[in-house]
């Protein structure tokens, strides 16, 4: 039996969301990712791995594919690589002429370690809030979040639960199997497991959990997938290989509130958003604290 579990809607979660970069922040990240470029790809000039050359840089075939999304057309493959090659000669092309042309280099050193720290202050905050803010919020106090704000979490898709068959054309006994698939009783559940793994059947039970009303369609029959309606409580179906049986024990539509589960994850970062900015202005002033009292900071009388 194979049970299925998903977890994706939208739930107008705009206040979930908090900017951190502003333009400067931007600017910085071009000037650092640029920086960056003159290690990248540093390799022995007797590497065989490598593809091109630009100076005292080379670009191998493994950062290549680390870099390349995995594509299964070979002739899109051939053109992506193309393109990734001609990409990182003409940067480094364009980083060495710059390097050598810039005139306040020390400028750019200063806001590339501006950059640095502000890039690692982040990752420290962001571990810190997963580790320590996170085990803060407990179901009960997302579930009271839920309840009071259930309005605010609206599906964009159609969900259903209940249970699908696909069983090959010629299996035995498919009177059987009908009248199992409508009860869902536990006894029906027992046969349609051992029916599925003695034929070859393909079972989805999915009874208590939430299920994507699309990923039912595109299990259906391509021919009569505009045929399927999520209000029908049984549905039937056969092509050339197979039978397929559904029936969907409840359904909710989009545009209908979202069930608790779909929107638990979602209720967990707005209620982490709200306690994040007290959470890291006690964090940082017990930092302060600890390094002034152990004398890590020091203060000198002008």
């Amino acid at each position: 039996m194979q049970l299925i579990k998903h977890k994706v809607f939208n739930d107008s979660r705009g206040i979930a969301g908090q900017a951190r970069n502003d333009r400067l922040l931007c600017i910085l990240f071009v000037v650092f990712i640029s920086f960056l470029a003159v290690s990248c790809g540093r390799k022995s000039a007797n590497n065989v791995d490598a593809v091109v050359q630009v100076g005292d840089k080379f670009l191998t075939r493994e950062e290549i594919a680390e870099n390349l999304p995995s594509v299964t057309n070979a002739d899109d493959s051939v053109m992506a690589t193309e393109h990734y090659i001609r990409l990182w000669i003409s940067d480094n092309l364009l980083y060495d002429v710059a390097a050598k042309n810039i005139v306040d280099k020390e400028n750019i050193n200063q806001l590339v370690e501006n950059y640095r720290k502000s890039l690692v202050i982040y990752q420290y905050q962001e571990q810190l809030i997963n580790e320590k803010l996170s085990r803060e919020i407990s179901n009960r106090s997302l579930l009271d979040y839920f309840e009071a704000n259930k309005t605010k979490f609206k599906l964009d898709k159609s969900l259903v639960k209940g249970l699908f068959l696909r069983i090959p054309i010629n299996a035995p006994q498919i009177d059987k199997v009908r009248s199992w698939y409508k009860s869902i009783s536990t006894s029906s559940i027992d046969n349609i497991e051992k029916y599925s793994l003695q034929n070859s059947a393909n079972f989805d039970y999915f009874v208590d959990d939430w299920l994507d009303f699309n990923d039912l369609v595109n299990k259906w029959p391509v021919n009569y997938r505009n045929d399927l309606n999520v209000k029908s409580k049984y549905t039937e179906q056969k092509d050339d290989n197979y039978y397929y049986l559904l029936h969907i024990t409840d359904y909710l539509l989009a545009g209908d509130n979202a069930p608790f589960e779909y929107a638990k994850s979602t209720i967990r970062e707005i209620l982490i958003n709200q306690k994040k900015i007290e959470f890291l202005r006690e964090t940082e002033e017990d930092l302060y604290n600890k390094a002034l009292n152990s004398g890590k900071i020091k203060f000198f009388n002008e």
